[in-house]
């Protein structure tokens, strides 16, 4: 009897556990970015990257701190634009508690910008990372985003001109395995996301949307509010 309500006792505590880790799919997110692209003179080289402050909830639960610094080339007489790139990430779990997993990560990157007719703004993006994972082996995964961007009272994303912003994009795992038999699955996640951007320059934007994640374990909901940044 006493083996019996030990079991017991054991199951319960390990179900609550799980429940309070369990991300809760029902509660709106926010994300918090900034984005930077900048030119070094009349060269093919430059500089790009993000800073991200993600939260589970609105502001108070921390889902993670991204930030991310990469060096760009264009090639002559094109507009295909490569990085390679560092980030660090720093995750926290879902709920109360407040223990983090730090990532460091290197990345390169296509982006391939691309215009249909005289409003829509299209651009691919085509992401490889290597990735550091703490208490996991070393992984890697690729990532295929589409952008659009649709002006509304104009033709062009400049100064005060409201435009409509949608993208997709996908992740795939390059290994499933990421050590002591832990497995995950080949696909990551998906992402989608609308919203509506305004220019606040000719080279600075101010977007807000809302995006869905989904990932093999959950599906969520995230507000998004970004600065677009060339300078």
């Amino acid at each position: 009897m006493k083996k019996l309500l030990m079991i017991c006792v054991v199951m319960s505590l390990a179900i609550s556990s799980r429940a309070q880790t369990e991300v809760d799919d029902s509660q709106l997110g926010a994300w918090y970015m900034y984005f930077f692209n900048k030119k070094f003179g009349d060269s093919q080289f430059g500089i790009q990257g993000d800073y991200q402050f993600r939260y589970w909830n609105m502001g108070s639960d921390l889902e993670q701190i991204l930030l991310r610094t990469g060096f760009t080339y264009t090639p002559k007489n094109t507009n295909v634009m490569f990085t390679l790139g560092y980030a660090f990430i720093s995750s926290g779990e879902f709920g109360e508690g407040d223990a983090t997993t730090p990532e460091n990560r290197i990345y390169q990157e296509a982006l391939l910008p691309q215009k249909l007719g005289n409003r829509v703004y299209l651009t691919h993006r085509f992401r490889y990372e290597q990735r550091w994972v703490q208490n996991q082996d070393f992984r890697t995964r690729y990532r295929y985003n589409l952008f659009i961007n649709v002006p509304i009272n104009g033709t062009e994303l400049k100064k005060n001109v409201l435009y409509a912003a949608l993208y997709n994009e996908i992740f795939i795992n390059g290994q499933t395995d990421i050590g002591d038999g832990r497995m995950v699955e080949r696909f990551d996640r998906n992402r989608t996301y609308l919203g509506l951007g305004f220019g606040l320059r000719d080279n600075l934007r101010l977007q807000a949307g809302w995006m869905n994640q989904t990932t093999s374990q959950w599906s969520k909901g995230q507000t998004q509010l970004s600065l677009h940044h060339s300078f």
